[in-house]
């Protein structure tokens, strides 16, 4: 299973935000940048990558400054980038595979276009990833801030044939409030897809990620965690290690368990 850390940007700030609120944000770093290259030495071989501003419509600033930290960002050695937030044109997922990013993400688009979708799938293939976010069973959109009326069945049903084989999938219930995680959830939303999605919200300990890694390769392929990390539930070591089903080793990582009730 992948492990995916997590920079959310916000004003090139690396942020958390509870439940998509904007009002309810943490700052966590000033140097995205440092916070890249520190998951990179600690053993991280992708990053999650989100530009909130664009995904808010923030002000021109904000995002030249989420724009100048993902840049940066694709610079660090050794990392393969996934980045979404705002994507919503051709020349973005151009200008942002031009960058050398990995995985780039469509969620708006993909539920108010899907025409545009299934041409940007087609022209761009595994470089694409479908990114859904549903809160009790209810689609949301524009930075979570819009529900929508098609149900998660219709949009995630119709992924593969508008050619997408990735899918990052948030609980939006669960993301920032420290709850754990639903791997029926996750297991429902793969069926619905027809291949593994990524796990995204909730995650808050070691036990969160190795219940993931055991529902196994063909429901689950990757896991997103920013908040335990920023506020030290476990070691991005130890998350990567729990990833691949290791088992827990010495105190340190008990000591992350024993945190059950803190961050995603």
């Amino acid at each position: 299973m992948i492990l995916f850390p997590a920079i959310d940007l916000i004003g090139g700030k690396v942020v958390r935000l509870e439940r998509g609120d904007r009002s309810r944000m943490t700052v966590y770093s000033e140097d995205p940048v440092a916070v890249a290259q520190d998951f990179a030495r600690q053993g991280a071989t992708w990053l999650h990558v989100v530009d909130l501003s664009s995904t808010l419509e923030e002000d021109e600033a904000a995002r030249a400054a989420n724009a100048a930290a993902i840049r940066s960002i694709c610079q660090v050695p050794g990392l393969s980038i996934d980045v979404g937030g705002g994507v919503r044109s051709l020349a973005r997922i151009d200008e942002l595979a031009g960058l050398g990013c990995k995985r780039i993400a469509l969620g708006t688009v993909l539920v108010l276009e899907p025409g545009f979708a299934e041409v940007a799938a087609r022209a761009f293939g595994d470089l694409l990833v479908a990114d859904v976010a549903a809160q009790n069973g209810q689609v949301r959109v524009n930075g979570w801030r819009d529900a929508v009326a098609p149900s998660l069945a219709e949009v995630v049903g119709h992924l593969s044939e508008l050619g997408f084989r990735h899918l990052v999938f948030t609980d939006i219930a669960r993301d920032g409030m420290q709850t754990g995680i639903d791997v029926d959830a996750y297991r429902r939303v793969a069926d619905l897809a027809g291949f593994p999605v990524v796990a995204s919200g909730g995650i808050s300990t070691l036990d969160d990620i190795r219940a993931l890694a055991a529902a196994g390769p063909e429901v689950i392929e990757g896991a997103i965690t920013g908040r335990a990390l920023y506020e030290g539930n476990f070691t991005l070591a130890e998350a990567l290690a729990a990833a691949q089903g290791a088992e827990p080793d010495g105190p340190s990582a008990g000591a992350a368990d024993a945190g059950k009730e803190r961050a995603c």
